[in-house]
């Protein structure tokens, strides 16, 4: 069984170098700069495989050794939405290809989010090499959680990606039954690899960190909740703020860290900003703009409550590194946020939509800091689960384990 010697990380529609949090940044960045970094130090180097949406980028940019970040010449240099990249497939692949068909040809494809698995896909047949796929989200899985994401037949690509991908790569076992149930994709090639998180940027820290952080923001004493994510709908910052409002405590504070995303984005901001005035909250919430990732550590740990109320949610690094910096998290249970969050133990789960169903948890936190103390205590423990580390070993082996099968063709 050889090792791989060379990876190419298809992440087309966003840079690992970009900022997460700001217009289609977000988990996915962090997923793919992490596990490349942790790769390229288990001695597999990565070629990570971005278009170059600004002028003047470098062609590549060596990140560290054995990680790079290849900016491929397709379509405008400038950002374009990933609902209309769809049409700029073809010019990707044909850019990619130039790429690897050179001196810098590798041993797996390894593709992340829909758009990049249409790339890979064709990859993998003009390269004659296996490919691994990623999805992140899945265009069924958000319908089922009310966002309509079917962009030029999305669901039907995911579908071909799915039916001829090597390797599918999911973040918890629930995944699995939804890559199995709502795509038919074979459960043979599928493994549960979950993300990790970096203990070293993400950890408790000190009181003295903790209060540094609170009174960089002018916090004070009051209460203080965080929401962390890109403002779109399926990211649910309405519910966190209908929860603060539903708390009835004037001395609470909601911090709403993140930058429009998608077709709607700005729109969905302009919601909230209104949503926030509706309800007379303009003095308890403070819009942030995305942080860079190191920052939001501090973020993490100034926060009495973390809280997640996304629609649909395919693992949920969100939530694990507020975990591993000692933060308890108000979830909804959803997705990999179940798998993360202990219900009662390390956090909360709620099963409703309701405000006063996510304020009441939140309440307790608040209220009684000895117990959240203890539930961040735990919450922390069970993020130990969790490291890049143990991500990338599983993954090499996977990635090798693919020299030995028989490839997967299209049926």
């Amino acid at each position: 069984m050889r090792s791989p010697q060379r990876v190419a990380v298809l992440s087309l529609h966003t840079s690992p170098l970009a900022q997460p949090g700001l217009n289609d940044g977000g988990g996915m960045n962090v997923y793919v700069r992490a596990l490349a970094s942790a790769l390229a130090r288990a001695g597999v180097a990565c070629d990570v495989l971005t278009r170059a949406d600004a002028p003047g980028l470098d062609p590549i940019v060596e990140v560290e050794p054995g990680f790079r970040v290849v900016h491929l010449d397709a379509g405008p240099a400038a950002t374009v939405s990933k609902d209309d990249l769809v049409e700029l497939i073809d010019p990707m692949t044909q850019a990619a290809l130039a790429y690897l068909s050179g001196p810098n040809s590798v041993d797996v494809i390894h593709a992340n989010y829909w758009i990049s698995g249409a790339v890979g896909h064709k990859l993998k047949h003009a390269l004659d090499l296996p490919l691994a796929v990623t999805f992140h989200t899945l265009a069924r899985v958000k319908a089922d959680a009310g966002i309509d994401d079917d962009v030029d037949d999305r669901t039907r690509i995911e579908h071909e990606v799915i039916e001829c991908a090597d390797l599918m790569l999911a973040s918890t076992d629930g995944e699995v039954t939804q890559l199995v149930d709502l795509y038919g994709g074979s459960r043979e090639r599928i493994a549960v690899v979950p993300p990790g998180v970096d203990h070293e940027r993400f950890n408790p820290g000190t009181p003295a960190d903790r209060a540094a952080v609170r009174s960089m923001l002018g916090l004070g004493d009051r209460p203080t909740l965080l929401f962390a994510g890109r403002i779109q709908a399926l990211k649910g910052a309405d519910l966190a703020v209908r929860a603060l409002a539903a708390l009835n405590n004037p001395e609470a504070l909601l911090l709403i860290v993140g930058g429009p995303s998608g077709l709607e984005g700005e729109r969905e901001l302009a919601k909230l900003h209104a949503q926030v005035g509706e309800l007379g909250l303009n003095n308890q919430v403070r819009f942030m703009l995305p942080q860079a990732h190191d920052s939001l550590a501090g973020l993490y740990r100034a926060a009495d409550v973390c809280v997640v109320p996304s629609r649909a949610e395919s693992f949920g690094l969100v939530a694990l590194e507020a975990a591993a910096c000692g933060t308890p998290v108000v979830a909804a249970a959803v997705g990999g946020l179940t798998s993360i969050v202990e219900n009662g133990k390390t956090g909360f789960l709620v099963e409703s939509r309701d405000a006063l169903a996510f304020a009441a948890p939140i309440e307790r936190l608040i209220r009684d800091r000895a117990f959240a103390q203890s539930m961040g205590e735990a919450a922390e423990q069970r993020s130990r689960r969790y490291a890049w580390t143990m991500t990338a070993a599983r993954l090499r082996l996977l990635f090798s384990e693919l020299s030995l099968r028989e490839p997967t063709f299209c049926q």
